[in-house]
């Protein structure tokens, strides 16, 4: 399927606000309407537009902590860990990696103990390393740099 600058000034319209009416998107890339559907329909049937979810804000909801799991397997015991992470309410995201670590688990917890629990749980198979997320640096860049590769300005 070819992306051409429309496609590329919907989907960035969606990144920013996936509640976006066809008719509120259809004035931002300057498209009637009926086309921004179409264009729309065919992004998510190709499988570009996978869904349309929300952002929480954890903190408010009361989980304060968030943190980076570098997690090494022993003994090969790989699908293990993937059905307790797959199936644990706390864990945001999981990588298979190359590496150091085997997995990258993304956590969040009320508190210092849930991440514990949550170590102490995997302890007897992994090599577990805990980074606590202070913060997070926002992305900036626009959709069409990132398909393209944007400019290099290191």
């Amino acid at each position: 399927m070819k992306i051409d600058e429309i496609d590329i000034a919907i989907l960035n319209e969606l990144a920013v606000d996936a509640r976006l009416s066809m008719r509120e998107l259809s004035k931002k890339v300057n498209l009637s309407p009926p086309s921004v559907t179409e264009r729309v329909r065919r992004l998510e049937s190709e499988g570009i537009i996978e869904g349309y979810t929300i952002r929480l804000n954890r903190k408010r909801l009361g989980f304060g902590l968030e943190c980076i799991m570098e997690i090494t397997v022993r003994n090969g015991d790989y699908e293990r860990l993937r059905n307790l992470i797959q199936d644990h309410p706390r864990v945001l995201g999981c990588w298979r990696t190359a590496g150091k670590a085997c997995f990258f688990v993304h956590l969040y917890a009320k508190d210092l103990a849930e991440i514990e629990e949550f170590v102490d749980r995997i302890a007897s198979f992994t090599a577990p390393s805990t980074n606590i997320i202070f913060s997070e640096v926002k992305i900036r860049t626009p959709l069409k740099d990132q398909l393209s590769g944007g400019p290099a300005d290191f």
